[in-house]
């Protein structure tokens, strides 16, 4: 049944198509869906810090620790990814 399900359903690619760079134009949709996930990894990042502050196993407060600099990553990762567009879309204007 499983297989029905799955051979039914077109793929994500199939649907939407594959979008080879980020758009031009940001819509105050995407604007609100990228602060969200700025929050989110912002969030997660401070829990495990919290987390790991308060674990006394050193294996599992390692996991956690890896997990927070993991979001500290993605946040990063994404400010950077906003500024370069930034910078690109200044360049373009002047």
């Amino acid at each position: 049944m499983m297989q029905q399900q799955q051979q039914q359903q077109p793929s994500m690619n199939q649907q939407q198509g594959i979008m080879p760079q980020p758009p031009n134009v940001v819509t105050s949709k995407d604007h609100l869906y990228i602060t969200d996930m700025l929050s989110w990894n912002l969030l997660a990042m401070k829990k495990c810090h919290f987390y790991a502050g308060h674990c006394t196993d050193p294996e599992v407060k390692a996991v956690i620790d890896k997990a927070g600099q993991m979001h500290k990553q993605h946040y990063e990762r994404i400010l950077q990814h906003l500024q370069t567009q930034n910078q690109m879309t200044t360049q373009a204007l002047q």
